[in-house]
Parts: C-alpha cells; structure tokens; sequence
C-alpha cells in the first residue's frame, strides 16, 4: 500500500485525496497554513500546520508527498526541499515544476541534486500533461512533415484558489496589469536570461509546456523563447468569489500568454493559456493543431479541468516512485496511465 501526505488541504485536495483513496493509497499526514482548516480532519487524519509538516515527514514515512498549493517554484522551495532532503518523493500541482528548468535553474539544480543525494524523485503533473502533452505528441506520432505546433487552452481561475488568480492578474486595472504583469515581457533575451537566472522570473504555464513539448519530441529549441502576455477583459462586471470582489468592467478579468519556441529542427511551437474569471456563458476549451501531412486539430469543449488534474497527479504517483532520483519532468516518464481502482 502506497502511504501519501497530502501537502495543501484547499479546492485540489478535496479530488487528490478522494482519488489516491479509492485507488488503494492511505493518507497518513494532511499539512495547511489556514487557521480554519488546522485541526479538522481528513480521511481520520489531523491536518497539522506547516511548522509540524517535518516532524509528520519522518514518523509515517510517506512513500509521496502531494503539493497541491502555489504555481510557483520559489513558493515550494522549503516543502520540496524539506521531502527531498528527506528521501522523501514528491509529486506537485505547481505549474512551474512542470519543466522548471527553464524558469528558474538554480532552485530546480538545488532541489534536484538533493534529490539525487537522497534517492528520491520530486515532478510536477497536472492537466498539462496530457491535454498540452502527451495527446499532443501522439497526435505528432502520427504526422509527417511537422512545422508547426500551435495549441490554446482556457480555464477559469475560480477553479483554483487565489495564488493562480492574482498570477493571472485577474481583478487588476489595465495599468496595474500592465506594471506587474505585461512589464515582465517588455525586456530583451538577455534581460530576461538574467531575471531567469535570478529565480524572479515570473513564467506563464505555456512558458513550461513549449520545452515539455520539445523534449518530448527529441527537438531542440533553438534560443529563446517569447512570451507576450495581455490581459483579458469584460463588457460587464463580474463577480469572483475566490477574490473576493467584483471584477468591474474594462479591468481585467485575467490574461492570455503566447509562447513561442523555434527549433533547430524547423518546427514552431506556439502555446496559448487562457486564465480568467469566467463570465457566466463561459466555458474551459483546450485546441491544438499539429501542422503537417496531414493538418490534425483536436478540441475539447468543457474538460473537468480540476478533476483531470487531480486524477492525473494520483495515476502518476506509480511512474514518480519508481522513477530515477532528482527533479524528473514527466516528459521522461513514458504515457500516462490509468490506475484502476481497488
């Protein structure tokens, strides 16, 4: 039987936990830093602050760690550092660390080598994987003659909590968004090579998906990639309770982020993320299309983007512990598969 802790006890934990559960996985320690969620139970588990989070690490032993917080690498720096200095693995929702490499090395080498020097592995999984992934490559396998991959995926951040939310600048003004947000792209490569290497660059999820894609493919990006973000907005007021405010009209509700990756190979990777406070006739829409012989485009209206990501982060847990040591992207990890229920 596989032992878990759930790391997070907010939105994702109520389908991760269920999930792992019912898959024949035991929960035997649940970690959160509100002050209204310490000290009830799930599963006939305490939840514990984030100060005992250690001390529950080494006296159940967990064979994993589920981190179901922040979008950020550097927001996961000391329970990351914590499982791994511990042997402990790890498997994340944060977008980041879905291939971290990219937007902030230093932290990523850090957390890996540690990793490495205490045999156990630490990833990141989610919905990307395989509705921006592996369907993604797949569909290539079947494709001659690829120049482009061009793809664009929309969710609605009410889903997730509010660290994705304010990431997407949702409820800025245009101006405010335009300082904190769309400022980041403004710079040349090597100012934003020098912000990377840095550990304050603020990536979109499309900013780690373009080099998953790649490698997954056995192609090379050739340079840097650009990333231009531009906010999204609504021709009335809407309301978003995981802001708690109304987001006023003409502000915006959220953002689109392009990237694009050239290859060495000559094929463009173009990704887009949607992320916003969905007015009420709005739905989650993912939309690839692999250019070649032949055309090949997919879509897929209204996915359970919360409940795919949940299940994706338990059908992988498998693939995570038996994998090499260090901080390993899925994309090394073969397709996903399904865990069938005990």
């Amino acid at each position: 039987m596989i032992k878990f802790i759930q790391y997070g006890c907010g939105k994702m934990s109520k389908y991760t936990v269920k999930f792992a559960v019912e898959a024949g996985m035991k929960l035997v320690g649940a970690v959160d830093i509100n002050p209204n969620v310490i000290g009830t139970e799930i599963e006939g588990v305490k939840v514990v602050g984030k100060e005992d989070f250690e001390k529950v690490l080494t006296k159940e032993k967990p064979d994993i760690v589920i981190v179901t917080t922040m979008s950020l690498l550097s927001d996961l720096e000391e329970v990351l550092t914590i499982c791994a200095k511990n042997g402990v693995n790890a498997i994340t929702t944060c977008e980041e660390a879905f291939y971290p490499k990219v937007s902030n090395p230093n932290l990523t080498n850090k957390i890996d080598q540690l990793a490495k020097a205490h045999n156990c592995t630490i990833t990141g999984t989610g919905y990307q994987d395989a509705y921006w992934g592996n369907l993604i490559t797949t569909i290539a396998g079947s494709t001659h003659g690829i120049t482009k991959i061009k793809g664009s995926s929309s969710y609605n951040v009410e889903d997730y909590g509010i660290a994705l939310a304010e990431v997407h600048g949702s409820g800025m003004t245009l101006e405010e968004f335009d300082e904190k947000v769309a400022s980041n792209d403004k710079i040349s490569d090597e100012e934003r090579l020098e912000v990377i290497n840095s550990g304050n660059y603020t990536p979109s999820y499309m900013w780690n998906v373009v080099p998953w894609i790649a490698e997954k493919l056995g192609l090379h990006l050739n340079g840097m990639m650009k990333q231009v973000c531009v906010p999204l907005t609504h021709e009335t007021d809407i309301e978003s309770s995981t802001l708690g405010m109304t987001v006023k009209a003409g502000n915006a509700t959220g953002m689109s982020a392009i990237v694009t990756g050239e290859t060495t190979e000559g094929i463009t990777i173009e990704a887009e993320c949607i992320g916003k406070v969905y007015a009420p006739d709005e739905f989650d829409k993912n939309e690839w299309t692999v250019f070649g012989e032949p055309d090949t485009t997919l879509v897929i209206n209204k996915p359970d983007t919360v409940r795919l990501t949940c299940a994706t982060i338990v059908n992988r847990i498998p693939d995570v512990i038996a994998s090499k040591p260090g901080f390993i992207p899925t994309c090394e990890m073969g397709e996903l598969k399904y865990l069938k229920n005990k």
